[in-house]
């Protein structure tokens, strides 16, 4: 009889143990999405720009350097020389800044040369429905001073590009007509995405500058899109919607008679939505690449 009351005892025992405990929940104040874009991510695009226009200059930039340097020595040959090198180095100084600001100035100049290659379209509804979209999402991604366009194509493309001191969305009238609400969402939060991490500045440069290929986008930054896109994902919380649009994408066939079979949209690719619409094959060692954009966020 003592065996059974001890091992009931046994079985007892544990059950207890198992009772549901309460555990206080720790916040952590450092903690931050890996989703969300960081200072230091919107400041390296930022600068992408300055370190680029130093690069253009720089046999001036040494020249500059070594008679400022070589006039500060030969002080020991007249005392003034040295200021005459210190103000060589400043008017230098006032020089790469200007160039700078030019470089900047040329790529807010990108959306009058867009209205250019396109015709209006779209309906009036198209136009209330893009509106709608964008001022829904405007404020979660801190962008103000958005004017749309929808511009006849028939191609499947966006693009948010800087236009003087504001910004200009451009969509095309095939996207409008046949991408539906979620996926219509989905495209104006990756434009905005772009414009929250940084990115828009250099973009836009490297649309406008005389360069090669390679360097072009080493200036516009590879893999932007799809980090765009994470961006885009996580605020507004429905990553199927830009894989649909990404899919849409995937499966067009450009005419020829489209903008995006052109060679001006060769040089300005790297601001559009679909960086690679005249691409006939997918690359997925290729991070723009639609289709793996599109595969990544299936995964989600």
């Amino acid at each position: 009889m003592a065996t059974k009351q001890r091992s009931r005892s046994r079985r007892s025992g544990p059950s207890r143990d198992r009772a549901p405990r309460y555990v206080a929940p720790v916040l952590d104040p450092t903690w931050q999405s890996p989703y969300a874009p960081t200072s230091a991510e919107k400041h390296a695009n930022h600068r992408a720009v300055r370190i680029f226009a130093l690069r253009k200059k720089l046999p001036l930039t040494i020249a500059a350097g070594v008679v400022a340097v070589a006039l500060v020595i030969a002080v020991v040959v007249s005392p003034w020389l040295p200021l005459v090198g210190v103000a060589v180095a400043a008017l230098y100084a006032w020089d790469l800044r200007r160039a700078l600001v030019r470089y900047e100035r040329r790529g807010r100049l990108l959306g009058n040369l867009m209205l250019d290659q396109f015709k209006a379209g779209g309906t009036a509804t198209d136009r209330l429905r893009l509106t709608t979209v964008l001022d829904r999402l405007a404020a979660t991604f801190g962008v103000d001073t958005v004017t749309t366009f929808i511009v006849e194509d028939s191609g499947y493309n966006a693009a948010l590009v800087p236009n003087g001191a504001g910004h200009s969305l451009f969509v095309t009238s095939a996207m409008m007509g046949d991408f539906e609400l979620i996926e219509l969402e989905g495209v104006v939060a990756h434009c905005l995405a772009r414009h929250r991490l940084g990115l828009l500045t250099r973009q836009s440069v490297a649309a406008v500058s005389n360069l090669s290929d390679d360097a072009r986008r080493t200036l516009a930054g590879t893999g932007t899109a799809y980090r765009a896109d994470e961006v885009a994902a996580a605020a507004i919380r429905y990553p199927l919607g830009i894989a649909g649009a990404l899919r849409r994408c995937q499966h067009q066939v450009t005419p020829p008679s489209s903008f995006f079979a052109s060679a001006t949209y060769g040089q300005w690719r790297w601001i559009w939505f679909d960086v690679w619409a005249d691409r006939r094959e997918s690359d997925l060692a290729d991070l723009d690449d639609v289709e793996l954009r599109a595969l990544a966020l299936e995964e989600w």
